[in-house]
């Protein structure tokens, strides 16, 4: 086990831990927790030997094989297979071996390499390899793409990938989501899970720490806490013990004074001298309970907007996408149909390379729509998180100086005050304080720099928030803050991201991007979850299939899936999609046009067996909304004090017979999509 006695660890002059104890047994899996500097990448650099302790003694069984994300962005023209299975240096190691042995032409040397490659598991590395490249959401035909072709995050996704192909006994993980999408996340710890040695995870993900985690360790005031569970799990007995804490400390308190003021009384009266000085032993002696002191929350709030145009915008028949230097136009989605109204929260949904920042991008006004309309309300503000805003803040410049420039460039249509004390007060309220106004952007942290862009896009006091992975650099305080701050906001949120927990708080409606389409998406995140899962299955399947067919020479089988291309509509895109599938799966590996007519073939049969049923859905879905517009209304009605009793009798009666109506209606609506599902199997 990993153990850790009296460890004094320091960066520079400040103390990052103080004489703290602990330890990390075999095979758990441990969630590392604290604020951005606490020591958490520190207490990581103990472990893997980049530092040495300032005091104490440090313990790590010395067999142990460690495995951890490289943090360089990796420059090299090996293929992204290659250099995955580079991270195998056990094979590395054998395979010189046997190159050497060959060269040598010593038989024996010779037939033991062979032995000992195939207990390495030589046999199927490169599919593993592959498998992990696949699962975090590469495209089957970039395997043999060289490493320097990707573009940074991406690069950090192969880093991640060639740790986990390393044989370990121990894995750290720093952050491990940043660069992922949801779609790759949940492999990701689908494969986590799987896990037999022990990890420890440093992340601001919660969900993810849930899912994978089964200790928490918190570093505080230089301490380390040891907590057994997950990420809630430790929040609750965190909260309990600050509870009793509290209560302690407050008892302790009370007892003091009442010693104090007994030694205060009588010190000076001879009979009761020995009294009081007994006391003063007493209270000398007594060990301190601490108080209480919480950690300075951050929060912030989006001031009301100057107006709330309702539409927001309406998309009519567009097609989003984008166009080249010489003019060449690339479709990526098209046929878009959908509206943005005043206070809607929604989460959008789709594998990475669906279109999800196309979308966004074309919105945000930062592309043009290839073809369609996108109207605009009177009066709309867009407030714009892109994935890359970080990249684009002055790195010599300081947040001021960036306030001051934002100020200038909107000049008149600025929606706050712009004296500079002004712009120091509101940098002030997202913790930039004292010096750090004047601190270049290019020396801050990536949470800093996101909070920084945050900063600037509330004082602009938006309608229309659209945030694109805001999330990727912000620790779990300013994501709580964040989520707070859009759960308060009067306009509209359009949120992309990979953290389930601020889609779970924010979102009351999913669009799903995927395919070439947008379309609503009727479930919940883990029906989302587990579509991905069995698309993931599903795709692995017909990967396996085609490299058995395309490649009967060679026994690896690629075992990940593909990225996903999520579902559209719970009802009818999916059934499409697999009619298609199943009607050209095997005519398409002789004939792709063949494929391609049998598919559109089965899509029509589909399309025109289920004509009248999807028109009774439309009927449906068009009704429901405005009977649960009357059931709010009436309910409300009941709710206010005084109403004549007739009036209550009138609108219970009214009451009941909306719900009875929607109930219907909801059953009609299961009943049809039963219908809609048992002949698209019939055709299958």
């Amino acid at each position: 086990m990993i153990s850790l006695k009296n460890i004094t660890l320091r960066r520079g002059t400040k103390v990052l831990l103080d004489q703290v104890s602990t330890t990390i047994n075999p095979g758990e899996s441990v969630g590392l927790v604290g604020r951005n500097g606490a020591g958490k990448s520190s207490l990581f650099a103990l472990l893997n030997g980049s530092i040495s302790e300032d005091g104490g003694d440090f313990f790590i069984p010395p067999q142990w094989r460690m495995a951890q994300v490289a943090q360089h962005m990796p420059e090299t023209d090996e293929s992204a297979t290659q250099f995955v299975l580079d991270g195998d240096t056990r094979l590395a190691e054998l395979n010189a071996k046997l190159a050497a042995a060959e060269a040598s032409e010593d038989g024996m040397e010779i037939a033991q390499a062979y032995i000992d490659l195939g207990d390495a598991g030589a046999h199927d590395a490169e599919a593993r390899a592959q498998a992990l490249i696949l699962g975090l959401g590469f495209k089957v035909s970039e395997l043999s793409h060289p490493v320097n072709s990707f573009s940074g995050g991406w690069r950090m996704r192969l880093q991640l990938a060639r740790a986990l192909m390393a044989p370990s006994d121990l894995l750290l993980l720093d952050e491990p989501t940043n660069h992922l999408d949801l779609d790759a996340l949940v492999w990701l710890e689908a494969w986590l899970k799987r896990y037999s040695g022990t990890m420890i995870v440093i992340s601001h993900d919660r969900e993810f720490l849930d899912a994978i985690t089964n200790v928490t360790l918190q570093i505080q005031g230089g301490q380390i806490n040891r907590y057994g569970g997950n990420y809630s799990r430790f929040e609750e007995l965190r909260a309990q013990q600050l509870e009793l804490q509290a209560a302690s400390f407050a008892k302790q308190q009370e007892k003091m004074a009442h010693l104090q003021k007994f030694i205060d009384r009588f010190k000076a009266k001879a009979s009761k001298a020995k009294q009081a000085q007994s006391r003063v032993k007493q209270l000398e002696r007594m060990e301190k309970i601490g108080p209480v002191l919480a950690e300075a929350e951050f929060t912030f709030e989006f001031k009301e907007p100057a107006s709330l145009p309702n539409p927001m915008l309406a998309i009519s028949d567009a097609s989003f996408g984008y166009t080249d230097e010489e003019g060449n136009q690339t479709t990526i989605l098209r046929g878009v149909n959908r509206s943005v109204l005043a206070g809607q929260r929604i989460g959008i949904l789709g594998a990475n390379g669906q279109g999800k920042s196309t979308l966004v991008k074309t919105i945000a006004r930062e592309m043009k729509q290839l073809a369609g309309e996108v109207t605009e309300g009177k009066g709309l503000n867009i407030g714009y998180f892109a994935q890359q805003e970080l990249d684009v803040l002055r790195p010599s410049e300081n947040p001021l100086e960036h306030m001051i420039r934002l100020a200038r460039e909107l000049g008149a249509a600025a929606p706050a005050a712009s004296r500079e004390q002004d712009l120091r007060t509101w940098l002030g309220t997202f913790n930039f304080s004292g010096d750090m106004v004047k601190q270049a952007v290019g020396s801050m942290s990536g949470g800093e720099k996101a909070r920084l862009v945050l900063a600037m896009i509330v004082w602009q006091r938006p309608n229309l928030l659209l945030l694109d992975e805001p999330t990727n650099h912000l620790d779990l305080a300013t994501r709580e803050a964040l989520a707070m701050a859009i759960n308060d906001f009067d306009g509209t949120v359009m949120l992309v991201s990979h953290d389930r927990s601020l889609l779970r708080s924010v979102c009351e409606d999913f669009w799903m991007v995927g395919r070439g389409v947008v379309g609503p998406f009727d479930g919940t995140l883990d029906d989302y979850q587990r579509y991905l899962l069995d698309e993931s299955k599903r795709l692995r399947e017909e990967a396996r299939q085609a490299e058995n067919n395309a490649r009967t020479e060679k026994p690896a089988e690629v075992q990940a899936p593909e990225p996903v291309a999520p579902v559209v509509q719970a009802v009818e895109t999916p059934k499409v999609e697999a009619i298609a599938i199943a009607a050209g799966a095997t005519a398409a590996m002789a004939d792709p046009k063949e494929a391609r007519r049998l598919a559109a073939a089965a899509r029509q049969q589909l399309a025109d067996k289920t004509k009248p049923f999807k028109k009774e859905l439309e009927q449906i879905d068009k009704k429901l909304p405005q009977l649960n517009t009357q059931r709010n209304t009436l309910e409300e009605k009941l709710a206010t004090s005084g109403l004549p009793a007739g009036d209550i009798v009138e609108a219970g009666k009214l009451l009941s017979n909306v719900n009875g109506e929607i109930e219907q209606l909801e059953e009609r609506w299961l009943e049809l999509s039963e219908q809609i599902e048992a002949l698209a199997t019939e055709v299958c």
